[in-house]
């Protein structure tokens, strides 16, 4: 087989790839080894077995499968019903809710997590009105099933965005096969249009149950310890780095993970789900009767309020003076912006600092190996590709913990530990978010099209300045994207940074949350961030989409003129 490749690919290929074994493969595989290495060397068995002898971690076990399966079934029962109602028929209000649908995701889960605890807890504003009302208390936020509550409200649009999908593809004439052979209603439903639409389903409903049963924030700001996740962060906090069960535990979380999304995949193999779409396909909307109209506004309507439930009871706690035992807070104040602007500024600008410098990296190594996969023929080239996309499949907590056992050594100048520093923060944030910049670039350059790096090295441009002066300037519009989204879903990165964070001088804006919220005194301040760490995602997704709008809409100008 020919070697086909130039010195600047090899060259920005090793680069790549010194990158990706640096903080993604070496960090996991370390948490592989230490899960598997016996105390005197070699390969053991021993640490797992302990493992599911101790009744705390098979506790812990089944405690997160229930968590995650919850949650996929009680954000099936709300999106399902929202998906059929937005595909199927001509609703008004649609858009608004196709909105609100989505504005959970907008919210970090363990700042959400806060809120409905003030909302739906014990006693919070829902069951301090039951109880004047009707003497009636709902446990909705004690125990696991307050994680499966604010789990199931957090990612649910997960399953709304992929079903809703699916269904809107979904060929019209299968829907009419099915009415004249004499389906109906429900029937149709049943038999038809969702089976059809299984694909959008489950891919929905497997990233539920992984991000649940991998999250590690939520369960710690709800003090709910025995799951596997909040077990790791203990066990590697508390005991210490050279305590195997942390690895053990961490592998336990990987392997899951990837099993479930796996599985997704067996349940639809062997099946066709293709449908031929004629004059646009898609299934019939049609109005819903007065009867049909009522009922879906009696589910939507409780809907939205669940929805909406968690961002005001954040604004309020971060406006409120005292709110303790009482349906509304007792007064109002901006004390806790204050707080939060003056006192610890190192919250937001170490935000600013880290998940800039992982946007530009992501931006970088996207444009890099998107170029190497679609414009060369560099062996291998495939597997960094791959490679970059498998930090999807590692939890936050698990690549946390590797970086901690291979870079705790490694001294900067100043004595601090590399694993617990600004740059290793940025590092981790890179690699975490790398494979939405990625897929961003592959999109941005399968639209440049070939001939204009061809005219541009007829005419005596070579390879570098092709890419750099041709075609990342015609690729800027979904890199801006690309660096946006990893920008805002870097900044409420959680499970990492408790890992990594070892000073507040140091940490971002979502451990300077969870710090403040260890205390009732601190939970203003706390809800203060929150909401700052809202108001950033909420911009930056809405700068996302009209960046990714207006490039849409040139390359469809571009195309007419052509």
């Amino acid at each position: 087989m020919r070697f086909e490749a130039s010195p600047l690919q090899v060259v920005v290929a090793l680069l790549v790839l010194a990158f990706l074994l640096a903080f993604l493969v070496v960090p996991v595989a370390r948490v592989f080894v230490a899960a598997f290495a016996a105390p005197e060397g070699g390969f053991t068995l021993i640490h797992f077995a302990d493992f599911f002898r101790t009744s705390l971690f098979i506790e812990s076990f089944w405690n997160s499968a229930y968590v995650a399966a919850m949650s996929v079934v009680v954000a099936s029962l709300i999106a399902v019903p929202l998906a059929v109602i937005l595909a199927r028929h001509r609703f008004p209000g649609a858009a608004l809710i196709n909105t609100l649908g989505v504005l959970p995701l907008v919210m970090p889960p363990f700042v959400g997590a806060v809120a409905m605890q003030l909302v739906f807890g014990r006693n919070g504003t829902v069951n301090l009105l039951l109880m004047d009302w009707f003497d009636l208390r709902l446990p909705l936020m004690e125990g696991l099933n307050g994680v499966v509550f604010v789990q199931a409200l957090h990612y649910f649009p997960f399953i709304l965005m992929n079903l809703t999908a699916s269904l809107s593809n979904i060929d019209v004439s299968m829907e009419e096969a099915g009415q004249n052979l004499g389906a109906r209603g429900f029937t149709l439903l049943r038999t038809v249009v969702l089976p059809l639409a299984l694909p959008g389903y489950l891919a929905g409903a497997s990233l539920v149950f992984v991000k649940v049963f991998d999250d590690l924030a939520t369960p710690l700001l709800l003090n709910v310890t025995n799951m596997l996740a909040p077990q790791a962060y203990l066990r590697v906090t508390s005991v210490g780095l050279n305590d195997p069960t942390g690895y053990v535990i961490s592998v336990i979380l990987m392997v899951v993970s990837v099993a479930a999304m796996v599985g997704a995949a067996l349940l639809m193999r062997g099946r066709d789900y293709a449908t031929q779409q004629r004059g646009g396909g898609g299934l019939a909307r049609r109005p819903l009767s007065r009867i049909g109209m009522l009922l879906a506004w009696c589910f939507v309507v409780p809907v939205l309020v669940l929805v909406l439930a968690p961002h005001i009871g954040i604004l309020l706690l971060s406006l409120a003076t005292i709110w303790s035992y009482s349906p509304l807070p007792d007064d109002f104040t901006l004390a806790h912006y204050g707080t939060v602007l003056v006192s610890t500024p190192q919250f937001l600008t170490n935000t600013l600092l880290y998940c800039g410098a992982a946007g530009l990296i992501d931006v970088v190594l996207g444009v890099a190996i998107a170029w190497l996969v679609l414009r060369t023929k560099l062996p291998g080239r495939k597997l960094l590709d791959l490679a970059a996309m498998s930090a999807l499949a590692v939890p936050g907590l698990v690549l946390g913990i590797g970086i901690l056992r291979t870079y705790f050594d490694v001294e900067l100048p100043d004595g601090t530990s590399l694993a617990t520093s600004g740059l290793m923060l940025a590092l981790v944030y890179a690699v975490r978010r790398l494979p939405y910049a990625l897929r961003a670039a592959t999109a941005a350059l399968q639209q440049v099209h070939r001939s204009l790096e061809e005219a541009a090295e007829n005419l005596g441009a070579g390879k570098a300045t092709t890419l750099l002066r041709i075609v990342v300037p015609l690729m800027a519009g979904g890199l801006a994207a690309a660096f946006v989204t990893s920008f805002a879903t870097a900044a409420v990165e959680l499970s990492a940074t408790l890992v990594l964070a070892a000073r507040d001088t140091s940490a971002p804006l979502s451990y300077g949350i969870y710090v403040y919220m260890q205390s009732p005194a601190g939970r203003g301040p706390g809800a203060a961030l929150g909401v700052i760490a809202v108001v950033t995602v909420a911009i930056c997704t809405f700068a996302a989409h009209r960046i990714a709008e207006r490039e849409r809409a040139r390359r469809s100008r571009g195309g007419t003129s052509a």
